[in-house]
């Protein structure tokens, strides 16, 4: 397991709430994530504590993208977790050794890319397939940008199949096999890959699906935790769910 949640720390994202591995368990509630979501979750900074109990201070109301963002219960069979991700995890982005590639690292770290104006993740764990872990984070854009980060997504794709490295916080692992796959989604716009992540030895294969819908970008991250070999998908029911959510909220 430690072995594993080394190669994994090169997808921050994944590691938010994963059963038995990441150790957050503390699902989601319907109100404002506070700290865990928004630009907090995006640098994995720890949430500061909440108002003591009975506190007639309110918290902060929402933003339209909290509101975006799955929450326990959205998802029968899931658990939906606010939580920062796991503290060894590394910040930031990683940096790939191929200016190519770069929109494939950025996907994978704390938020889509440079260019998101507000990014919130959960983490999402099944309870029909066991060690299935998902990542799910929401960022708001100019729609102008959103447009461009699916272009350059896809482009980079088609660019990158042999692979390439990335590094963060000089922790440095390979992103090999990188293949387009088809994947239904009800967006605007969308690409979806799988890729193959290995660092000490250790391997795990990657399923992303990125959509667009106006200026909102869905990201959402795949993989088996119980079985790092085992193919990975994201599946279809928590994709459209979080697409719901972003037209009902948009």
């Amino acid at each position: 397991m430690k072995a594993r949640a080394t190669t994994v720390a090169l997808i921050p994202a994944l590691l938010l709430a994963v059963a038995g591995c990441s150790g957050a368990d503390t699902p989601a509630t319907g109100k404002a994530p506070g700290p865990q979501g928004s630009a907090a979750a995006s640098s994995g900074a720890p949430g500061a504590p909440g108002a003591p109990a009975g506190s007639a201070t309110p918290g902060p109301a929402p933003t339209g993208l909290q509101r975006a963002a799955l929450e326990q219960g959205d998802l029968p069979g899931y658990q939906v977790s606010a939580q920062g991700k796991n503290p060894n995890a590394p910040d930031g982005q990683p940096q790939a050794d191929k200016k190519t590639c770069q929109p494939l690292a950025d996907i994978m770290g704390d938020k889509p890319d440079p260019a998101a104006r507000e990014t919130v993740n959960r983490g999402i764990g099944s309870q029909k397939q066991v060690g299935l872990a998902v990542s799910a984070s929401v960022s708001s854009y100019a729609e102008s940008d959103a447009k461009r980060l699916l272009s350059r997504l896809r482009e980079a794709v088609a660019a990158c199949g042999p692979g390439f490295t990335a590094t963060v916080e000089k922790q440095t692992g390979s992103y090999r096999d990188v293949k387009a796959v088809p994947y239904k989604t009800a967006g605007d716009e969308s690409v979806s890959w799988t890729t193959t992540v290995a660092a000490e030895g250790v391997s795990a294969q990657v399923h992303v699906v990125v959509v667009r819908e106006g200026d909102t970008v869905a990201r959402l991250m795949a993989l088996n935790v119980a079985g790092a070999g085992q193919k990975a998908q994201v599946p279809q029911e928590v994709t459209d769910k979080q697409l719901e959510k972003v037209r009902k909220t948009g």
